[in-house]
């Protein structure tokens, strides 16, 4: 094991299902993997179903708290996986909007994947920020007044809390080692 992020805790925000298998599992064994305290954080007690490329079941992933029971500030970053469903679900519940902002204003790292920077969108985080997602959600993120760029990976510290965004599971590598790096 890696101890690069002994000390470090982070929120894991997901809905109780349709987080991506591999948007969820990934950025959570790597952050694990490098020392860190990972909360996986849902609406409900028990599991994350997860989808495989939104269509089929896979593996669920143990909530380890509900998004009402945590609070930011004993956080060190907050980690948004993907999943149509998933991210749909989040940019609706308040609690997470609320929990998304928090970090924001603490000036904590933000990390998002695929579609969960609709979760972005919606609290208004988007805007004015250089970031990137899913391409099938590109327009809405320049609506919401965001610079979208198709990489890899995005990384925008120009608002007052780092912001990190990616594509799609091919991505993954990328995702991960930048969270790790905004917090070594």
């Amino acid at each position: 094991m890696d101890n690069t992020l002994e000390g470090r805790k982070i929120l894991l925000l997901s809905s109780n299902f349709g987080t991506e298998t591999d948007e969820i599992r990934s950025p959570l064994g790597a952050l694990r993997e490098a020392g860190a305290t990972v909360t996986v954080a849902a609406p409900e007690t028990g599991v994350v179903k997860t989808l495989e490329l939104d269509r089929e079941p896979g593996p669920e992933v143990p909530v380890d708290a509900t998004h009402d029971s945590v609070k930011a500030a004993d956080f060190d970053a907050l980690v948004l996986p993907g999943g149509t469903l998933n991210a749909d679900a989040l940019r609706a519940d308040e609690t997470a909007q609320f929990l998304a902002r928090a970090f924001a204003a603490d000036g904590k790292p933000v990390a998002a994947i695929c579609h969960a920077p609709w979760l972005l969108v919606e609290t208004g985080l988007a805007d004015g920020r250089e970031l990137t997602s899913v391409p099938t959600i590109r327009t809405d993120l320049v609506n919401a007044g965001g610079r979208w760029a198709d990489e890899e990976v995005v990384v925008d510290d120009s608002a007052g809390f780092r912001l990190i965004t990616s594509r799609t599971p091919d991505d993954l590598d990328a995702f991960n080692a930048a969270i790790i790096d905004a917090l070594s």
